[in-house]
C-alpha cells in the first residue's frame, strides 16, 4: 500500500466520521422518544389495571406483557444507538491505524 492508497484511505474514514455526531444524534433521540412511550404507557397500563382492582402482585408483570411491543420498540432504538456509538469507535480506531502506517511509510 503507496502512500496515495494511505491517503485516500484516510479521507474516505474521515469522510465516514463526518456522519456520526448527526447519526449518534438521530439515534439517541428515537431511543429517547422510544423510552418516553414506553413508560407513559406503562404508567397508564397500571394505573388503569389498579381501577380494575387486578392484585398489586400481577399488576407489574401484565402491564409489561400488554405493553411488550413498545417495549421491544424501546430496547431496539437502544440497541440502535448502542451500535451507532460502537461502529463511531471503530471508525475512530481505523482511522488512528492509518494514520500511524501512514507515518511508518512517510518514514521510510
Amino acid at each position: 500500500m503507496d502512500l496515495f492508497d494511505i491517503a485516500a484511505a484516510i479521507r474516505n474514514v474521515a469522510t465516514r466520521l463526518d456522519g456520526v455526531p448527526r447519526e449518534l444524534h438521530v439515534q439517541a433521540k428515537e431511543y429517547a422518544s422510544a423510552e418516553r412511550e414506553y413508560r407513559i404507557a406503562l404508567r397508564q397500563e397500571i394505573l388503569k389495571l389498579r381501577a380494575e382492582g387486578l392484585p398489586a402482585t400481577l399488576i407489574s408483570d401484565v402491564a409489561r406483557g400488554t405493553l411488550a411491543e413498545l417495549k421491544f420498540k424501546r430496547d431496539l432504538a437502544e440497541s440502535l444507538f448502542k451500535s451507532a456509538s460502537e461502529s463511531s469507535k471503530a471508525l475512530q480506531a481505523e482511522l488512528s491505524g492509518l494514520q500511524s502506517i501512514y507515518r511508518r511509510q512517510d518514514e521510510a
